[in-house]
């Protein structure tokens, strides 16, 4: 017995390892500080948008949010094709000060549009940032950690999606709506300094790498396209995450209707079963690196998007303690499948490709939640007692497509070991 809790422990501490790397903790931390950051930014823009009219919250928000996928869809592959070129700590720090100036503004705010307008300036530069954040994680951990500084990073994300928008609530009672954007901005200002002290050398792609660029931006951009398609392991990956998608959208736009109207439960409870999804995915996304090993993913691929469509397609016919429960499993499912896509870049793609790999990555992986936002709507508009069970059959069809047209074969050719950090001219 003993043995078994003394493995689960090791498993559960297991990304704790990549900290070991003075480097990657400072980064880690700085990272830490910005999403509890982003957490002020996303509640106080919901109570500034209840300000403007309680009727109109929904919509301001929903359409921010479209603003914001919209950003990441567009500027992200040029994001990574400049990680690529310049100074990527110059990249990290400028971009993250201007977004801490952006938030800055917001207490300012006397229209609705301002909200757009600033909403869309912030995304923009967190399209510049996230890609070249994730391409310098391979340059600066071990190969032997890399897996551990993911999940580590993914659990991280996840938990402060939970802890986050509760702790930004406190202080809002506190502080008032707008004023929580200064609390943001100083987040901004501890995780700037961190940014500031890394140094440079470690983050730069080599000169003689770049020397060897002759292509254009475009050209460039086109290219983190086709590295990214090219690779068999991280295609169907990405594949994958549309399925998450699917299933994601779902459980965001459509859980507040269960709970409240299918179940005729309060704000409360809601939020205790949001927080059972984030607990899953913050589980899986400490052990997900134990899980599986093997240089495809697949094993954490497919079950964890399984488990998450299997999930879901049974909520409209649970209670609320039998709903906690499947929603813990679907935030394991989540985190199961969406972890490797990143782990996989890291391991296949050359460190001079990454950043504008990286920046087709999160392009990419953001255009299926701009499809998937839509349906979940529409269903969830249209058939309030079926949409889960709808939307799971859904997620389901696209797995099998996924499985059965994509799944990678598990002979590698020597060609095709090499063919992922081939250079296409």
């Amino acid at each position: 017995m003993r043995i078994k809790i003394g493995k689960a422990i090791s498993k559960l501490i297991e990304p704790f390892q990549a900290l070991q790397n003075k480097l990657f903790a400072k980064v880690y931390l700085a990272q830490t500080i910005s999403l509890l950051g982003d957490a002020f930014t996303w509640v106080g823009l919901a109570l500034l948008a209840y300000q403007f009219g309680e009727g109109r919250a929904a919509i301001i928000l929903a359409t921010a949010l479209t603003l914001r996928v919209t950003a990441f869809i567009i500027f992200s592959p040029f994001a990574g094709v400049l990680a690529d070129r310049i100074d990527r700590k110059k990249i990290l720090y400028t971009t993250h000060f201007i977004r801490m100036g952006l938030v800055a503004l917001l207490p300012f705010i006397t229209a609705e549009w301002q909200i757009y307008v600033l909403v869309f300036l912030m995304n923009v530069f967190n399209a510049f940032f996230s890609p070249t954040y994730r391409s310098i994680i391979p340059q600066i951990v071990d190969k032997k950690l890399y897996r551990q500084a993911i999940g580590l990073s993914a659990a991280t994300y996840q938990l402060l999606g939970v802890l986050g928008p509760g702790l930004a609530g406190i202080l809002a009672v506190w502080l008032g709506a707008r004023e929580i954007f200064l609390v943001d901005a100083a987040t901004f200002i501890v995780a700037g300094i961190l940014l500031l002290t890394l140094p440079k050398d470690f983050l730069n792609v080599p000169k003689e790498d770049i020397s060897k660029k002759q292509l254009t931006t475009w050209q460039d951009v086109t290219k983190g396209i086709r590295l990214l398609f090219q690779n068999k392991y991280i295609r169907f990956a990405l594949f994958i995450e549309l399925v998450t998608a699917m299933a994601g959208a779902f459980i965001l736009v459509n859980t507040i209707i269960l709970v409240k109207s299918g179940l005729d439960l309060t704000d409360k409870d809601y939020g205790l079963i949001m927080a059972a999804f984030g607990i899953g995915a913050t589980v899986a996304a400490f052990v997900s690196g134990a899980i599986d090993k093997s240089k495809s993913r697949q094993v954490s691929l497919v079950l964890g998007a399984l488990v998450l469509g299997l999930a879901i397609s049974a909520a409209n016919y649970l209670n609320f303690s039998l709903l906690f429960a499947f929603w813990i499993v679907a935030g394991l499912g989540q985190s199961l499948a969406e972890i490797p896509s990143e782990t996989l870049i890291g391991e296949n793609i050359s460190d001079s490709e990454q950043g504008k790999v990286y920046g087709s990555h999160f392009a990419f992986s953001h255009l299926w939640w701009a499809f998937a936002y839509p349906i979940a709507g529409f269903l969830g508009t249209n058939f309030p007692e079926k949409e889960f069970l709808y939307g799971g059959i859904i997620t389901l069809s696209l797995l099998l497509i996924v499985f059965l047209f994509l799944r990678p074969k598990e002979t590698i050719r020597n060609s095709d070991q090499i063919k992922s950090k081939a250079i296409i001219h």
